[in-house]
């Protein structure tokens, strides 16, 4: 047995950085900020390179020299690093540590909290809301600070600082490090890097991750005076790049300026279509300058992220810092189709048309019936099992149709049954016979019919259901809510869920775009997101939490309801 260890403290969170997503088949990634693909004739001039470039540890100094002659400056004051962080992170290592200060206007990039964290100096932030707070900035300067940030253009939020904030803070901080994060300047109204040049404490960190689409090559660069650029040059690793990857930079220098123009351009004119679509659904964008709308949505913030991410599109959320917990950063999408799936993700989170239900668990408690009478229909063929067991066949999906799961489940356990005697057999259990009261009549409304009432007097309601019509219409009759459905979807009228055939054609009765629908199965969600209907998840009565929650969460669902009338309080 090991002698108990104590470890040392440290500055460095323990938490991991959670970032932007990797790109998945069919997912819309607009959480990193990456610029377009370079040209695919990049990979040709990779691929012609000498092997050497392999083999050789790679030197950056000839890299830095083709950056200084882009820039019109002395190649001593360029240092190549791997990715800005890896720039941002040097300036805080060589000029801060216990008891020296940054001022840090806030809300600021999410990696300087942790390189300032690991020094073991002290942030003193500054609150930036709409211009630089420039006087806040050189008001908070003492003989204690070192370091003074000026991320600009600003992320999360896009927002700038002027050539006049940049000289008023560089003379005022003359004590101090000046660090200038312009990593997205090339989508900027304005370029501060040559300004910068002109103070000895200013540096400057830019990127070829952005707007040069070279994220994955992790390659930034600072600029600093020589004094300044040799410091930063001796704090970190000597090969900080690879040598594929300074190939390709090359390969951007020499050709792909153009392709940068006119991927600027673009972004510029989509920025405010974005910002605009923003606005129609209530949300308040963030005058922005990077290649990203920042858009403050209040109390909606969390739903539109999650909901978001179940329609597959990807968007920041920041609920960890408590200035820009109500917003959501939201990068520009590339092309026309793109924003035009962005929009329509919006506006079905935040403006519905609709609101469509599933019916058996989640409007109609067939705990007892339709639930109840796979088990006992099984049985009936000589096959024992349990309700945990159901719910696991139902979780594992293609569930929509009670008679092809039992069939499924007797085939499971070696019965090989024909579809039309398991049918059968399941409808006399269901529907009963003369004298024996079937199943069915169980069946309760699982809420109460002033809530629907109310949700049909804002928003058309739909039932899309695996049912036979006359068993739904059976049910909804009874219970005394049929004409508060303008659409009942059933069995007969074509592919069960998942397909999403059935939401589809319950859209086209209504005759909308746009709607939520609540489901208790994995099959529900998975046809709602398949026609691009935000999908909500239940917790049908008899289903394990602990099981199910996860089961729809997997599925897509923005959030699990644990009664249907939890739906009044989401809704827009």
């Amino acid at each position: 047995m090991s002698d108990k260890v104590t470890l040392p403290s440290t500055w460095i969170p323990t938490e991991p950085y959670s970032g932007p997503a990797t790109r998945d088949p069919g997912v819309l990634k607009l959480d990193g900020n990456e610029g377009s693909a370079p040209p695919s004739d990049i990979l040709a001039r990779i691929a012609a390179d000498d092997l050497s470039v392999l083999r050789d540890y790679p030197s950056p100094r000839g890299l830095e020299a083709e950056i200084a002659e882009w820039l019109g400056v002395d190649p001593a004051r360029v240092v190549v690093t791997a990715g800005a962080d890896d720039a941002l992170d040097r300036v805080c290592r060589a000029y801060l540590r216990p008891g020296r200060r940054i001022v840090l206007p806030v809300p600021a990039f999410e990696m300087m909290y942790r390189f300032i964290a690991a020094t073991g100096g002290e942030a003193r932030t500054v609150a930036w809301e709409d211009e630089f707070p420039r006087e806040a900035v050189i008001g908070a300067l003492d003989d204690s600070v070192s370091v003074v940030t000026v991320i600009s253009p600003n992320n999360p939020t896009g927002r700038v600082a002027t050539s006049e904030d940049l000289t008023q803070v560089a003379r005022a901080a003359s004590n101090a490090i000046v660090l200038l994060d312009h990593v997205y300047v090339d989508y900027a109204d304005d370029d501060l890097t040559m300004l910068a040049t002109s103070f000895e404490n200013v540096v400057t960190v830019r990127s070829f991750s952005k707007a040069w689409g070279l994220a994955g090559c992790r390659i930034g660069y600072a600029i600093a005076s020589p004094e300044v650029a040799a410091v930063l040059r001796n704090t970190g690793n000597p090969f900080p790049v690879a040598g594929l990857s300074i190939t390709a930079v090359r390969a951007q220098l020499e050709g792909g300026r153009a392709a940068l123009e006119t991927h600027v351009q673009r972004i510029r004119g989509a920025r405010d279509v974005l910002a605009e679509a923003i606005t129609q659904v209530g949300g308040r964008p963030t005058p922005s300058q990077g290649n990203f709308v920042f858009a403050d949505f209040e109390d909606r913030a969390a739903l539109v992220h999650d909901g978001l991410a179940s329609l597959g599109i990807r968007v920041r959320r920041f609920p960890h810092r408590d200035e820009i917990a109500t917003g959501v950063r939201i990068s520009v999408p590339q092309g026309d189709q793109e924003m035009e799936r962005l929009r329509a993700g919006l506006a079905t989170i935040l403006a519905p048309e609709a609101l469509l239900f599933d019916l058996d668990g989640v409007l109609a408690d067939v705990e007892d019936s339709y639930r109840r009478c796979v088990i006992e229909t099984a049985g009936a063929f000589g096959v024992r099992i349990s309700r945990a067991d159901l719910e696991t066949e139902v979780m594992a999906g293609h569930a929509n149709n009670d008679w092809v799961l039992t069939q499924r489940i007797l085939k499971a356990h070696g019965v090989d049954a024909a579809l039309t005697e398991v049918t059968e057999r399941f409808q006399e259990i269901y529907e009963g016979t003369t004298g024996k009261p079937g199943l069915r009549e169980s069946e309760r409304l699982l809420v109460d019919r002033g809530v629907l009432e109310r949700l049909a007097a804002r928003y058309p309601l739909a039932i899309v259901t695996g049912r036979p019509r006359a068993e739904a219409e059976w049910f909804l009759d009874r219970v005394g809510v049929s004409g508060l459905f303008g659409a009942v979807v059933c069995l007969e009228d074509g592919p069960l869920k998942p397909d999403p055939a059935p939401v589809r054609a319950a859209l086209a009765q209504l005759d909308v775009g746009r709607a939520w629908m609540v489901g208790d199965t994995p099959d529900d969600l998975r046809a709602a997101r398949a026609a691009g209907v935000l999908p909500v998840g239940i917790v049908a009565p008899g289903d394990e939490p602990a099981n199910t929650i996860p089961a729809l969460r997997d599925a897509g669902a923005v959030t699990v309801l644990g009664d249907v009338t939890d739906i009044e309080d989401l809704i827009p």
